[in-house]
């Protein structure tokens, strides 16, 4: 039987993509291309070539971002590859009709440094979004996630080693100064890029002793629809045996869980870890048909 294709949510994924990658263009045309800084993006390969090449920068781009994808299909799996595929087209496309609409842009702020500073937070926020869907921009994204995949480099410090190469190329063609900001914005960027990741996949490890352990139970289990653990203590001053229940949950849900236990339970032993990575792999079922 052919699995069904659910068109409501291939609708909404494709218009989260669509908007994380005008994100990216919008930085790349108004910030990255004025600054003529080459802040870790393929496309700051692009600006430093259309000083060789007589192509637009959507051309150069698109070149590029083929070759590329075609890394990102052999080494990071279908879906990863299907996703690219589409945001690798939509971006050169969406600079393309910037460049129609705005030809011959100038520096909004009327600084190199405020540009690369806008730059990157708005990028870094674009493809976060594009990494936590499993997607990318293209480009230089690919070779991160590749460095991920097989280095096991956090994506923000693998945009960061593979970024300050294409950065330090910008010496071809510009100042020393725009080659400093380059390879700075990029170091940046990897960094703020890594916070909005981590932040949006954080969750809280929570661990309770309370002597309200089943009603704190129930409402995990039943009311935060979550999971939990409990593990048997001993107080090491009065070796008094306790439960103790641990619970992982996100940031809505902690706040609905300290809130409970405020309320029902204020002499309750809390103590809170920040969690921001969690790998599980259900046994497979080894039962013959």
């Amino acid at each position: 039987m052919k699995k069904q294709i659910n068109y409501i949510e291939l609708l909404k994924e494709t218009l989260i993509l669509t908007i994380a990658v005008a994100i990216v263009a919008l930085g790349v045309y108004f910030f990255m291309v004025p600054s003529h800084t080459t802040v870790s993006s393929i496309t700051g390969l692009g600006i430093i070539l259309t000083n060789f090449i007589p192509l637009k920068l959507s051309a150069i781009t698109m070149i590029l971002n083929v070759f590329l994808l075609i890394v990102g299909f052999l080494t990071c799996g279908k879906e990863f590859g299907i996703k690219t595929v589409y945001t690798s087209i939509a971006l050169p496309v969406i600079l393309g009709i910037l460049e129609q609409a705005f030809p011959g842009n100038e520096s909004i702020t009327g600084s190199q440094e405020l540009d690369v500073l806008c730059y990157i937070l708005i990028v870094s926020f674009g493809l976060s979004i594009l990494f936590n869907r499993n997607a990318s921009s293209g480009g230089i994204d690919i070779v991160a996630k590749v460095m991920n995949k097989y280095l096991h480099i956090e994506l923000g410090k693998a945009m960061s080693a593979a970024g300050i190469c294409i950065a330090l190329s910008s010496a071809l063609v510009y100042d020393k100064k725009t080659v400093v900001l380059s390879v700075l914005g990029t170091y940046f960027n990897g960094i703020i890029l890594d916070h909005f990741i981590f932040d949006h996949n954080m969750k809280r490890r929570v661990c309770v002793i309370t002597k309200r352990e089943e009603e704190l139970r129930n409402f995990i289990i039943n009311d935060l629809h979550s999971g939990a653990t409990i593990y048997e203590s001993i107080g090491a001053y009065n070796m008094e045996k306790r439960n103790e229940i641990i619970t992982i949950v996100d940031k809505g849900e902690y706040q609905k869980l300290m809130n409970y236990i405020i309320t029902e339970d204020p002499e309750a032993f809390v103590t809170v870890y920040t969690v921001s990575d969690m790998r599980y792999k259900p046994k497979k079922n080894s039962t013959n048909k």
